[in-house]
């Protein structure tokens, strides 16, 4: 897909078809994406696009108050 990043030289890239990593698979030692933080303005595999499979995702804003010396 040209709109994600590409593959960087610590990226795992498979040559033939990977099992999917969305959906969890206990046999195969896959958790799944479900329930994960991903990150909205990403273009990598953090990104929301990428990680949330296609199912959607809420945002949410934080605001943090932290004492500064």
């Amino acid at each position: 897909n040209p709109d994600h990043k590409t593959p960087g030289v610590k990226d795992l890239v498979y040559l033939e078809p990977s099992p999917g990593f969305c959906e969890k698979n206990p046999r195969l030692g896959i958790p799944g994406t479900h329930g994960r933080a991903c990150n909205d303005t990403s273009i990598g595999v953090d990104g929301c696009d990428l990680m949330c499979c296609g199912r959607g995702y809420r945002t949410e804003t934080m605001f943090v108050v932290e004492r500064c010396n």
